[in-house]
């Protein structure tokens, strides 16, 4: 398979990122990180994917998940879809 599952669009240094890369590192996902641009209006990449500019956004491949935002909602997604 060339493309990974799971994706997550990131900003360096964001502490809702860093909580869902944890929740992934946790239940030993692999995933494919897209790092977006600081200034909102040069994430477009992001917002073809969710339809907004705020990360983290989780794309999941295999579930037809296009571009969940929220920190809570995809660590709960997470959990329930991955976790034990």
């Amino acid at each position: 398979m060339s493309e990974p599952d799971l994706e997550l669009y990131v900003l360096p240094g964001c502490p809702f990122c860093a909580k869902v890369e944890t929740k992934l590192d946790e239940l030993d996902l692999d995933y494919e990180e897209h790092t977006v641009p600081s200034p909102h209006p040069e994430r477009t990449e992001v917002e073809k994917v969710s339809g907004q500019t705020g990360v983290p956004v989780l794309v999941d491949n295999t579930n037809g998940i296009e571009g969940m935002p929220e920190s809570d909602d995809i660590v709960e997604y997470l959990e329930t879809e991955y976790g034990a």
